[in-house]
């Protein structure tokens, strides 16, 4: 039950303490969780960029709907996808396997052929949309780690990508922003932090056949 009452813990952050900084630990945790979460073909599609930097934040902060958030929290981990996933990507990501598990080539073509050319075949925005289903994957990972480590976090949707990627020059790096998830620890003054859970029932919510 342990992980049931953290997650009752957990809640959508609406005031950071900005007078306290996540340990260097803490935040490794959750890139490493990143890295670990599980994405379609393992094709991991995604990069986290890592904002700790207090300017920044703030100057980010005026293009994610003022949300305060932004500004205060310890870390800022910014979601993105990669641009371009095609055959040049597809083979990097064979190759690598190969490296890591030693599987022949025999065993490694037919899938890696297949996905080529499922690939080819996709428009890129049909692409990014399937990318930012990765990317939703990730942010539901992080929010489950973050609540058994005790960190506080505040998913979000609510800002531009446009000026994200521009002012954090995403484009450079064949990035764009998808979601935005400010991490580190509640402000005691956050009214939020103490109201109860709304949620269906289970009764409500799931089906058992």
């Amino acid at each position: 039950m342990e992980i049931i009452e953290s997650l009752q813990w957990r809640y959508a952050t609406k005031k950071f303490d900005n007078t306290r900084i996540l340990p260097e630990e803490k935040v490794n945790i959750l890139i490493k969780a990143f890295n670990l979460t599980a994405t379609s073909y393992g094709l991991q599609p995604l990069k986290l960029v890592v904002l700790k930097n207090k300017e920044l934040q703030k100057e980010l902060t005026a293009h994610s709907w003022n949300q305060q958030q932004v500004a205060d929290a310890s870390h800022v981990f910014v979601i993105c996808i990669e641009k371009t996933v095609g055959e040049t990507y597809i083979t990097k990501y064979f190759d690598h396997v190969k490296a890591i598990r030693n599987t022949p080539e025999e065993i490694l073509k037919p899938f890696r052929e297949q996905l080529i050319d499922s690939f080819k075949t996709k428009e890129a925005d049909e692409i990014a949309n399937w990318a930012a289903k990765q990317a939703y994957l990730a942010m539901g990972n992080l929010l489950t780690v973050c609540a058994t480590e005790k960190i506080d976090a505040c998913p979000m949707e609510g800002f531009i990508p446009e000026k994200y990627d521009e002012i954090l020059e995403l484009s450079k790096r064949g990035l764009t922003s998808v979601l935005v998830l400010p991490v580190g620890y509640r402000d005691e003054d956050d009214m939020f932090a103490t109201l109860k859970k709304v949620r269906r029932t289970i009764d409500e919510t799931v089906i058992v056949l």
